[in-house]
């Protein structure tokens, strides 16, 4: 009787171990690389969601700011009909200058919706549409109330009239 110190039918099984955990060390490499790009891309997008909180953080204190100054413009342009108001009309034209320096500092901007404009439902609520000799279809008649955005972000749209064409 010999004795072999190592039978033939241990090689092969150790050759497949060998193969099974080289398997294992390649899934786990694939995991770790996907788990980091995974961790970076989180990294990334919470970046983002933290300079666009930054970025709009005074979007809802604008938007409840907006409607006080269109009282505002009515209350100058009240006081601008009336006769000896003067000393008053120039010390609200220096607040709203003051106020429109604010609201620029803070990135507003007004939506441009002159006559002539075409409507772009993007910045534009219509809430009418009236026949004009003079103003091309689909072009702004006239503004009701004025739109407001914020860096690139619309706080209030515009109210327009817009055109149809002319009155057949």
């Amino acid at each position: 009787m010999t004795t072999d110190p190592a039978p033939e039918n241990e090689q092969p099984s150790e050759q497949a171990l060998l193969d099974e955990l080289r398997g294992d060390l390649d899934r786990f490499k694939d995991l770790a690389m996907r788990s980091a790009a995974d961790l970076e891309n989180y990294r990334k997008r919470a970046s983002r969601e933290k300079e666009d909180a930054v970025k709009y953080a005074n979007a809802a204190f604008l938007e409840r700011l907006v409607p006080i100054l269109d009282n505002f413009e009515l209350g100058m342009a009240a006081a601008k009909s009336e006769s000896g108001a003067a000393a008053i009309v120039a010390g609200l034209e220096m607040v709203a200058r003051q106020i429109q320096d604010f609201l620029t500092a803070c990135g507003v901007e007004a939506v441009n919706a002159e006559p002539g404009t075409l409507f772009d439902p993007n910045v534009h609520e219509a809430i009418g549409q009236h026949a004009h000799a003079e103003i091309a279809d689909g072009a702004v008649i006239q503004q009701m109330r004025k739109g407001f955005k914020l860096r690139d972000r619309l706080l209030r749209p515009a109210t327009v009239l817009i055109s149809k064409g002319k009155a057949s």
